[in-house]
């Protein structure tokens, strides 16, 4: 990049809107089945655009490549006349697209001159990121790879400056906060510029309660253990999702996207990202932060409930070998699993993290990556319902509950709703 484009990024075009681009590509294999993964923020870290596709068998550096065409095309499409920063991990690529390294490889200078022609080069900057910097790049082009298919995801109010105005989707990690009037702690938002739409209809009538905290409960996608229908608790990082279950985490952080907007209008966008820190849930989280624009955060107040000796056990085989105890723990919130936890157990950590959201995030929409016995023993515990009714809640794999707590009160919003209606 010369002086006078620096310049330009630096000062003379202070006014002008800016555009990262997060590119990456791999090969299992070089060569071997190759794909790649372009996201598109604004400023402030908010998503705009997504990019992926599996490009067959290719090398690394042609999939470095055909990420960054296909990020520079969809800045394009946002705002031809923005500054662009492209964040890659790939050295080569910042190296030869900066003019400080010759492009000797005929199919790379091809794909660097649709580069050229997909933005003007002026108005791009190349700056070199470590891998662990670049995460979300990377998991949509394994996303690519995995399920051997192309993603296109636009946001198009966010692109045109709608959604940018939202402090909420603001910030990356959640700083910012939607408008709101006090809450339930006394807060107090913003002045209220963007009022809120009106109540749903069906939903709870309230009474000048405040602004309500509105949780998300998102169970992870499915695993060998689930799909086994094991037992699978909370001690140790647990199952990592499967290829179905990658693809319901990718469904369920479309869904968790649209709240606010064409689904649960009502409600305000989500705008921070919570999981426990077992493998599946995290897994799951990603694909919400990615799809929301937010970093997740761990929270093990919404951790499975830990099995202890029933870990890794069918329904069938607990009962051989301990007679009478499931339905025991089924049936009485203050039975322990043995070696393990009870419903009571759960509830009341599950309901701790609540609270601690509610002080946190009221007037906010938050969404928590978490497990099947912890969505209904936190939905059971806040509701006031009979513990021995909680295990009738049906939390499908990568489903969605929605719950708001108001200072006085509380609505289920949705409960078990699936990501692939």
């Amino acid at each position: 990049m010369t002086p006078a484009t620096s310049a330009r990024h630096g000062g003379a075009d202070a006014g002008r809107r800016r555009l990262v681009i997060e590119t990456d590509g791999g090969a299992r294999g070089n060569p071997g089945p190759a794909g790649y993964g372009a996201v598109v923020r604004d400023a402030n870290g908010a998503v705009l655009a997504e990019r992926a596709d599996f490009l067959g068998i290719t090398t690394n550096n042609v999939a470095e490549y055909s990420g960054l065409v296909a990020g520079l095309r969809a800045a394009r499409e946002i705002d031809p006349d923005a500054l662009v920063e492209v964040r890659a991990d790939s050295k080569l690529l910042v190296e030869q697209m900066s003019g400080r390294w010759q492009i000797k490889h005929e199919q790379m200078r091809r794909l660097a001159a649709e580069a050229r022609a997909a933005f003007p080069p002026a108005q791009v900057r190349y700056t070199w990121v470590p891998r662990s910097q670049n995460g979300a790049a990377d998991a949509l082009a394994n996303e690519a790879m995995d399920h051997r298919l192309a993603v296109v995801r636009d946001r198009p109010a966010a692109a045109a400056g709608g959604d940018a105005a939202r402090p909420a989707e603001a910030v990356p990690g959640g700083g910012g906060r939607a408008p709101s009037s006090p809450g339930p702690t006394g807060e107090s938002g913003s002045t209220g510029e963007h009022p809120a739409p009106p109540r749903a209809l069906g939903a709870t009538m309230r009474f000048g309660a405040g602004e309500p905290l509105t949780v998300v409960l998102v169970r992870h996608g499915q695993t060998d253990m689930t799909a086994a229908r094991a037992f699978a608790g909370g001690d140790g990082p647990g199952a990592s999702l499967n290829a179905r279950g990658r693809t319901e985490a990718a469904r369920a952080a479309d869904l968790v996207r649209r709240i606010g907007r064409d689904a649960w209008p009502d409600l305000p966008p989500v705008s921070a990202v919570f999981s426990s820190s077992m493998l599946r849930a995290h897994q799951t989280a990603g694909a919400i932060g990615r799809r929301v624009g937010v970093r997740v955060e761990i929270d093990d107040a919404f951790a499975e409930c830990r099995f202890g000796e029933w870990e890794g056990l069918t329904a069938a085989e607990i009962e051989e070998r301990w007679p009478g105890a499931l339905h025991r723990w089924y049936a009485d919130p203050a039975e322990r699993a043995v070696g393990g936890e009870s419903m009571r157990d759960v509830a009341e950590r599950v309901r701790r993290g609540i609270v601690h959201l509610a002080h946190r995030h009221a007037g906010r929409t938050v969404a928590v990556s978490t497990h099947t016995i912890a969505v209904r023993a936190g939905i059971g515990s806040v509701t006031g319902m009979a513990p021995s009714a909680w295990s009738g809640l049906r939390v499908p794999p990568a489903s969605l509950t929605i719950l708001r707590l108001w200072s006085d009160g509380h609505e289920v919003t949705a409960l078990g709703c699936p990501s692939d209606l």
